[in-house]
């Protein structure tokens, strides 16, 4: 496990966690002691979009969507019991499972704690969060455990074009049952902003390359170029954001626990349906394991950005957001190992793709 650790998993986003708490002390500071930073940045803004914030989300996500290869979804039809698992997992359970959680601990669990408008905040983000299942991390995980690389392609392949129509319709239902009024067109347009153009991009420069140069230069020469890019342009944005939410998280340094006990809880959760779901229908472990994580993980860039543009940097909405960043990293290796101990449980046979 530790080999594969160390060769799946580069050295900041192995250390992600710490970073982040690093940026949070970074931004805290900044916004305590340098206030006019943040004032001057929050003055770039456009439709209620941070322009700062949205070029470094941008950063962040274009080189993810490089990875991902559309041509793979011609294969969909070969094995599609694993896709369901997906599917079904990421869109039909999460994003519930995910509010009533949320709910569940934000209303009623941590009610003498936190006032009701912060437990509707902190609310609004886990629903973010469960809406915006991962599309880039999973490679990793996938890999940690072992699993098909031909499929988890495929897995993601597919994810994103169901975020392209499920996750505004999803998001804006569950905000409007937790009581919390979302403009539908700042919703798309977060999603036009930080899905479409992105992964649009993303995918004309894959095929360009791809066609000028080959799949193995796009593949181990172009790709590494942006080995970094995410996580510099995601802790950046991370800074920025901190030093909006200085004062609130100095005031109340507990809620960024609360706000993780739920998240966890939820990880844990959906990681184990997906999981024993393909375990029932007897898929390989290959597939299953990728099946796990990616409803377990999340597309917490996207997330972020669309929390920042339609509540603000400086909203409770974004801070909770942030909150699966933290946590995602510590949790997601724990069931890496999970899925590596329990191997067993599944057939040995390698899934055909």
């Amino acid at each position: 496990m530790e080999n594969s650790t160390n060769t799946g998993i580069g050295f900041f986003e192995r250390y992600l966690t710490i970073w982040v708490i690093f940026c949070m002390a970074a931004g805290i500071l900044i916004g305590k002691f340098l206030p006019f930073v943040p004032a001057f940045l929050g003055r770039f803004e456009y439709a209620n979009v941070s322009v700062p914030i949205a070029v470094l989300i941008w950063v962040m996500i274009y080189p993810m969507m490089l990875k991902v290869d559309f041509r793979s979804i011609k294969y969909i039809g070969r094995n599609p019991k694993g896709l369901f698992v997906t599917w079904i997992t990421n869109w039909l359970i999460k994003p519930f499972t995910m509010f009533g959680i949320a709910n569940l601990f934000f209303y009623v669990v941590f009610t003498d704690i936190i006032t009701p408008d912060l437990a509707k905040d902190y609310l609004a983000g886990a629903v973010l969060l469960g809406a915006a299942p991962c599309t880039a991390m999973v490679f990793v995980w996938s890999h940690l455990t072992g699993g098909n690389a031909a499929y988890t392609v495929v897995q993601v392949a597919t994810n994103d074009l169901i975020i392209l129509v499920a996750f505004t319709p999803i998001v804006a239902f569950l905000l409007g049952v937790g009581g919390v009024s979302v403009p539908w067109d700042t919703l798309i347009l977060s999603v036009v902003l930080f899905v479409v153009i992105p992964l649009a991009g993303g995918a004309v420069t894959r095929n360009a390359v791809i066609k000028r140069r080959g799949a193995d230069y796009f593949q181990n020469k172009f790709i590494p170029k942006f080995g970094n890019t995410t996580i510099i342009g995601l802790l950046l944005t991370l800074v920025i954001i901190f030093s909006f939410q200085g004062n609130v998280i100095l005031e109340n340094p507990l809620h960024i626990l609360l706000i993780a006990i739920p998240l966890i809880i939820q990880t844990f959760l959906i990681f184990f349906i997906a999981y024993l779901a393909s375990r029932v229908l007897k898929l390989s472990h290959d597939i299953a394991a990728p099946a796990g994580m990616i409803g377990a993980s999340n597309f917490f860039e996207l997330a972020v950005a669309v929390a920042i543009s339609l509540f603000g940097a400086s909203s409770p909405v974004a801070l909770a957001t942030i909150v699966g960043v933290l946590v995602e990293v510590p949790v997601m290796l724990t069931l890496v190992r999970i899925a590596n101990k329990t191997r067993a449980w599944f057939s040995d046979g390698a899934a055909t793709f």
